[in-house]
């Protein structure tokens, strides 16, 4: 049976990673674009009375239209999970409740 020692083994050194620091190479990555959810995006008109007319990223108009339900307490008291449309949510969403989970299919409909 073959005796397992405890002596550690020396660190190797790669040649490759030192010739490359050596050589001025930068090892960073180059910059990405914008994926399809950090995109600015500009809001409909319908959308703008809501969010403002700027460019917004999809996760920007989301927060902005939940903060506006939020503010003007448009979620249904009964079921928090539905919003109670005024006036400038129903030019976006086209009814009058709408299902938090079906808020995004009507906003999308909304950015360009």
């Amino acid at each position: 049976m073959p005796v397992k020692t405890t002596e550690k083994k020396p660190a190797k050194t790669g040649k490759a990673a030192t010739s490359e620091k050596a050589e001025g190479k930068s090892t960073k990555a180059p910059a990405k674009k914008p994926n399809a959810l950090q995109q600015p995006l500009q809001p409909s008109p319908e959308l703008a009375a809501v969010v403002g007319d700027g460019k917004l990223t999809r996760g920007e108009v989301v927060s902005k239209v939940w903060e506006y339900i939020k503010a003007g307490n448009r979620q249904n008291p009964d079921d928090r999970r539905e919003i109670l449309a005024d006036d400038k949510l129903r030019a976006v969403f086209g009814k009058d409740k709408v299902s938090m989970f079906e808020m995004n299919k009507h906003l999308a409909r909304h950015v360009k």
